[in-house]
């Protein structure tokens, strides 16, 4: 069984990369605009990356997509 512990961790990052970068956006709506870019523009099946390899496709979506990113 994998260790559970790990989710603290990405939670922790994915809820302050959602404050800075989507803050005005409700979670479905941020789930739904990212998965959509992550089949789109990446060829990935959400089910299987780990939650290390996902934070990197959300730091690029967020990079890509926020209007409040810090270009």
């Amino acid at each position: 069984m994998r260790n559970s512990n790990r989710l603290n961790g990405f939670y922790d990052q994915f809820c302050a990369l959602h404050r800075e970068y989507f803050p005005d956006w409700r979670f479905g709506q941020l789930c739904s605009n990212f998965f959509g870019w992550l089949y789109q523009n990446k060829k990935v099946d959400l089910f299987f990356p780990e939650e290390d390899q996902m934070l990197d496709y959300f730091r690029e979506y967020c990079e890509q997509n926020s209007m409040w990113s810090k270009k």
